[in-house]
């Protein structure tokens, strides 16, 4: 069964998933955390941790969500020993700070946003195994194939990258445990995921090839895409011989 924040249990060389959770998702709309919005009839957010069970590479995961949520979690997760839930922060950094201190004897981190509720089990094995073969931090992306333009404050282009050293980044982000804690003990460092926290550190980030199914469902329209994968591939599944 699922248990609350006092159910995680130390493991030697584990590799422990932090699932935010807390957040409430604006920009997907309606009136739940984006977290618990459903595709195909299942809350993003057991997607997630399905997908993490299926990998087989993950040992134990913690879920982060907000105070008043708690019991709701627990009851919709997968029922099993590895999946546990912790009370989230206000912002995605407090939260994962919370996964972290509830896993004090993790080896390895795996974190992963519950928004992208279709990641393939396979990509998230090959993060993990990245890390065991000694990588201590690996975060998976894809070609970035839009021209991609930085502006100014009024709009103006101020450059054009070359889109062939770029990536669109993915998770789930692995780190080695001891890199991630330092990397979050830092106050007052801005950044858009984990891998940039751990880049201010001075240490080397290694990318894999993400997958296309790991794109994140923020917008109405990444909702109604990733419904339209789920319907079919149930299609499939039902024509299969």
């Amino acid at each position: 069964m699922n248990t609350p924040d006092n159910g995680v249990r130390p493991s030697d060389g584990s590799v422990v998933a932090l699932v935010p959770a807390a957040g409430r998702g604006v920009r997907l709309g309606g009136s739940i955390p984006k977290a618990f919005v459903t595709v195909g009839g299942t809350p993003m957010v057991r997607l997630a941790v399905e997908g993490l069970i299926a990998s087989g590479a993950v040992d134990r995961i913690i879920v982060m969500v907000s105070t008043e949520l708690v019991d709701s979690a627990v009851a919709l997760l997968p029922p099993s020993d590895s999946v546990h839930v912790v009370v989230g922060g206000a912002e995605r950094i407090d939260s994962v700070r919370a996964g972290i201190a509830a896993a004090p004897d993790a080896a390895y981190f795996l974190v992963h946003d519950a928004a992208r509720a279709l990641t393939p089990p396979a990509l998230i094995a090959r993060v993990a195994a990245e890390l065991r073969t000694g990588h201590r931090a690996v975060i998976p992306g894809l070609p970035v194939t839009d021209t991609i333009k930085s502006v100014d404050a009024a709009g103006a282009v101020t450059g054009t990258p070359h889109r062939a050293q770029l990536r669109a980044i993915q998770t789930p982000q692995g780190f080695a445990a001891d890199l991630l804690r330092s990397a979050y003990a830092a106050e007052g460092i801005p950044a858009t995921d984990d891998a940039g926290l751990v880049e201010k550190l001075g240490i080397e980030v290694r990318t894999i090839p993400g997958d296309p199914l790991a794109f994140k469902i923020t917008t109405p329209l990444d909702l109604l895409l990733a419904n339209a994968v789920l319907d079919g591939a149930s299609v499939g599944r039902a024509v299969t011989p």
